[in-house]
């Protein structure tokens, strides 16, 4: 292929069989066609680029080839761990501008700052409950399915709410714990 340094006259590359241009414009094309050409055989997920399949194939086979050296924390991505290095540093590199809270996660920071805001992005379909966590809306929406995901191993008792499960368990071991 010529390029402009080879005397091309509009700078962009040209096709070497028939002369025609091809460069910058068409490549942006291509990568933005939306063509995910690689796909997972598990699970019909595709993705543009090979490296994600491979780091995505790590989810079905549970390969945490990224383990942190002070605990036992391991990962399936090294950003993941990265992240959590953090935690042993004391480094917080997120703040918040209002009120100078400062978090590790800049996923945290961005659910702190919807105090600030008031926003509550997560809405519940079957009625107007609205809330900032999608957690909060987990836990809402449990009432109006009636699901009891945690379940007491000792007896069988269930309840919608993880606190609910600890608080019953010292009906089990006898400590007290505290109520909110």
């Amino acid at each position: 292929m010529a390029t402009a340094e080879q005397g091309s006259p509009t700078g962009v590359g040209q096709n070497c069989c028939d002369g025609s241009p091809i460069g910058f414009f068409q490549l942006v094309n291509l990568n933005n066609a939306g063509e995910k050409p690689y796909m997972c055989g598990e699970c019909g997920y595709r993705t543009a680029k090979k490296s994600h399949l491979s780091q995505h194939m790590r989810t079905h086979t549970g390969e945490k080839s990224y383990k942190c050296d002070q605990c036992g924390y391991s990962s399936a991505r090294k950003a993941n761990l990265d992240q959590h290095l953090a935690n042993h540093t004391g480094e917080k590199p997120y703040m918040c501008g209002e009120c100078g809270y400062r978090t590790t996660y800049k996923s945290a920071l961005s659910r702190h700052m919807r105090t600030h805001t008031g926003e509550k992005p997560y809405k519940c379909d079957q009625c107007d409950y609205s809330a900032a966590e999608k957690s909060k809306l987990d836990r809402h929406v449990r009432k109006h399915t009636g699901e009891k995901p945690y379940m007491c191993g000792e007896c069988g008792y269930r309840t919608a709410e993880k606190s609910y499960l600890s608080q019953h368990m010292s009906t089990h071991t006898g400590e007290k714990t505290l109520q909110a």
